[in-house]
């Protein structure tokens, strides 16, 4: 199996296709982003790196940083995590109102927004040092010391921000924030911009698909029972409500962003990203969701 040359092939099928989807313009700094962009990386476990189209071009991961995010907050509390969120899918928007009410402030999983606003807050002792704590874990699994925040970004997002700002005070209603609701989302909005690229993306990913040990940073970052349930609530929560179609259609653990990427994990194998900021109804990135497809297709292997 030669996979450059499979990524080639899937370039050049996903740059035939007209439909892009649309960007995130629910976040100003995200509206005006080419919609024609595209770039997608493999890192295998034994090391190896391929890429094609513009893997290396840094971007808004949005959502997709809530892995690392619940990755800190296991390594900390462990099963005790699960005292404040919920381990379900969603089957309604990643910023449902309706549902947290509905089940008493407890989100139904980490990767909601109220989910990820919790474990955020879990973490989170100042804000401050936090910032600077998980800029650093994110560095350190991808090996670049050039990942960083899009202030511009965090600032979008706050200022825009007000379904998020009443999720928090909803769940500070429900004594399910420790921290003073604007603490908390400001790690949030700054979690959400951090920019890297595909094929950052794909080697900070790379623990996952390794039994929690990344061979990048030679660390175990979860335990192996850890990045088994890391890996269940990717496949059935991490892309939204549309978690069963990419079940379906790619067959992987993944995590969406609205800033049109995906990272996804073979395990056992290897971790791949895709990066396309058009985006279908459900957020996720309508190229991104095909170009998956085609790499799970073509080269035969999938969780399945």
């Amino acid at each position: 199996m030669n996979i450059q040359e499979i990524l080639l092939q899937i370039e050049q099928e996903v740059h035939s296709d007209t439909s892009r989807g649309k960007a995130a313009d629910y976040i100003p700094a995200l509206a005006e982003i080419d919609l024609n962009k595209f770039g997608m990386a493999v890192h295998t476990i034994d090391g190896q790196e391929y890429k094609v189209g513009q893997a290396d071009e840094f971007f808004s991961i949005q959502s997709i940083a809530k892995v690392f995010s619940l990755s800190m907050a296991m390594q900390q509390f462990d099963e005790k995590v699960w005292d404040r969120v919920g381990k379900e899918p969603s089957g309604t928007r990643f910023n449902s109102l309706v549902q947290l009410e509905f089940e008493e402030g407890i989100p139904r999983n980490p990767f909601m927004n109220a989910g990820a606003i919790v474990i955020t807050d879990m973490i989170t002792k100042n804000p401050e040092p936090m910032k600077k704590d998980l800029l650093s874990f994110v560095r350190n699994l991808t090996g670049n010391p050039n990942v960083s925040y899009d202030f511009e970004v965090a600032q979008s997002e706050k200022e825009s921000g007000y379904r998020n700002v009443a999720l928090a005070n909803f769940l500070k209603s429900y004594n399910n924030l420790n921290n003073e609701p604007e603490e908390v989302l400001d790690v949030y909005y700054h979690q959400s911009a951090i920019q890297m690229s595909c094929a950052d993306l794909s080697r900070a990913f790379i623990f996952l698909a390794n039994k929690g040990f990344s061979p990048y940073c030679e660390q175990e970052v979860l335990s192996l029972r850890q990045s088994k349930r890391m890996n269940s609530l990717l496949l059935t929560s991490g892309l939204y409500d549309a978690a069963g179609d990419f079940a379906y259609r790619v067959g992987l653990p993944g995590k969406s962003g609205v800033g049109g990427g995906i990272a996804a994990v073979i395990p056992g194998q290897l971790a791949v990203s895709v990066w396309s900021p058009g985006l279908n109804e459900s957020g996720n990135s309508k190229i991104g969701l095909k170009a998956l497809e085609l790499f799970t297709t073509y080269t035969g292997i999938s969780v399945f």
